[in-house]
């Protein structure tokens, strides 16, 4: 019998495949057995997989921000890899940064069009792929704001507070998830989000130290998570151990959003 985290003779594609998050799902899924396509923005991909000498994973240069360009590559991609079984799904452009006061509507609904549109136009294009097979997991990447509202008391300045359009898509990506869920149910077609906590990126750690410790005494664990620990319900999602999951989201924030 299989492990419930083997991914043996699958395809899977991790989009975002090289970033923080998204490197330690693609080690993960290589070292499972899957046929990995890594996703990532020119160059990142290729590095990721040179330096860790992966022998399952494919590097791939593409950018999903162009909602209208999303279904030509997806065929484009499929055409010459094969329809996936299972994606992860963590390519998202960054937020502004920026305090509300100044945030303009047009940054605002930039961060917007770069989000969710090519998010839709990529799940669809992928899950009418999947159809005519009849199986199929696709994993989106939420987030705790996206279920609450940053605590403005841990961002001192001069660093601002999450900013609003970073929230705004999550809690989009969400219900996107749950009706795609819904939509594609009787095709056998999952869709669950990976919803984390508090996941700094090696850059922001070394950048701000003292942010941290603000940032764990949210948690009830009282620590920040570690890219190693999106891993297992990644894969959970992925694998056929979570067969009948769909429309769910599994929340990994060490605690941060339960009270």
């Amino acid at each position: 019998m299989k492990s419930w985290h083997s991914l043996a003779d699958k395809k899977i594609w991790v989009t975002g495949g090289a970033g923080y998050l998204g490197s330690a799902i693609t080690l993960a899924a290589d070292a499972e057995g899957a046929e990995v396509l890594c996703l990532d923005l020119p160059g990142k991909a290729e590095a990721l997989v040179k330096q860790h000498g992966l022998k399952h994973t494919t590097p791939f240069s593409v950018d999903l921000t162009d909602a209208a360009a999303v279904p030509g590559l997806v065929d484009m991609i499929i055409a010459q890899h094969g329809a996936p079984d299972g994606v992860a799904h963590l390519a998202i452009p960054p937020a502004s940064g920026l305090p509300l006061a100044d945030l303009t509507v047009e940054g605002f609904q930039r961060v917007l069009n770069l989000s969710l549109p090519p998010t839709f136009a990529f799940c669809r294009a992928l899950a009418d792929h999947m159809k005519p097979r009849r199986s199929g997991s696709i994993v989106l990447f939420a987030s705790m704001y996206g279920i609450v509202a940053p605590d403005y008391d841990i961002y001192q300045a001069p660093m601002a507070p999450n900013p609003i359009e970073y929230g705004t898509c999550k809690a989009g990506v969400l219900q996107m998830a749950r009706y795609f869920a819904t939509h594609y149910g009787p095709d056998n077609i999952r869709f669950n989000c990976i919803t984390p906590g508090p996941f700094p990126k090696t850059t922001v750690q070394q950048a701000d130290p003292a942010f941290l410790p603000r940032l764990a005494q949210k948690t009830v664990l009282k620590r920040i998570g570690h890219n190693s620990e999106i891993v297992g319900p990644t894969l959970f999602l992925l694998t056929d151990s979570a067969s009948y999951v769909t429309g769910h989201s599994l929340v990994v924030d060490g605690g941060w959003t339960i009270r």
